[in-house]
């Protein structure tokens, strides 16, 4: 979360958009900026809880693959609406999985099973799988830029970790239009990472300030 904010920091500075793969080291579960956190303490018995730098609901992370796509101001990306926005991003993966060989649909309206619990139910343009939502994603927009953090799970069979991130390069070059080319992060970036990190997500007073 800590790297998220970073990157969404330096966004201009980068001044192209950064695709993040990333993954958990134990079981944990991400919430929603605004979220209550007595609501998801009862909601899930997974600790640790982070509060995410993104809106949404309530997200496990036990065995899914999680991404992230940091936009700076400057590209026209940024400027969609945040429903337009949404939909784009599960296009492109709509698009990865396809070479992947899984068919998936863009979600037309809702199904709210248990409110607050991206995966309990879906929302519109989340990325379904023979009716079941596969993907899902949270948005943060502001001046420096825009933050998408979206996850999968569970991850499909037959399909490996390096598959997906392959597929999505691929897939995004096409999608986009926009070659495709490593990044490595700075002392700038890292230290404000860091210092994202020591600040708020390690800290009780941010993860439970609501």
């Amino acid at each position: 979360m800590a790297f998220d904010d970073a990157l969404l920091v330096h966004a201009a500075a980068i001044g192209a958009p950064v695709l993040r793969f990333y993954g958990w080291t134990e079981p944990a579960a991400t919430f929603g900026y605004f979220q209550k956190i007595a609501d998801i303490e009862a909601a899930t018995p997974l600790r640790p809880l982070i509060r995410r730098p993104t809106g949404g609901g309530l997200v496990p992370h036990n065995a899914d693959w999680t991404y992230s796509l940091i936009v700076p101001p400057a590209h026209p990306w940024y400027e969609l609406r945040a429903e337009g926005s949404y939909e784009r991003m599960h296009q492109w993966l709509q698009a990865a999985f396809a070479r992947l060989g899984l068919a998936t649909d863009l979600a037309p309206c809702c199904r709210k099973e248990i409110p607050g619990q991206c995966f309990a139910g879906y929302e519109k343009h989340d990325l379904l799988h023979l009716g079941r939502k596969l993907a899902g994603a949270a948005q943060r927009r502001n001046k420096l830029g825009l933050l998408i953090q979206g996850s999968i799970q569970p991850p499909p069979a037959g399909c490996t970790r390096e598959d997906f991130w392959r597929a999505m390069i691929q897939a995004g070059e096409e999608f986009t239009g926009e070659v495709t080319t490593p990044f490595e992060p700075d002392g700038l970036l890292l230290a404000e990472a860091k210092k994202q990190a020591v600040a708020r997500y390690e800290t009780d007073a941010h993860n439970r300030r609501r």
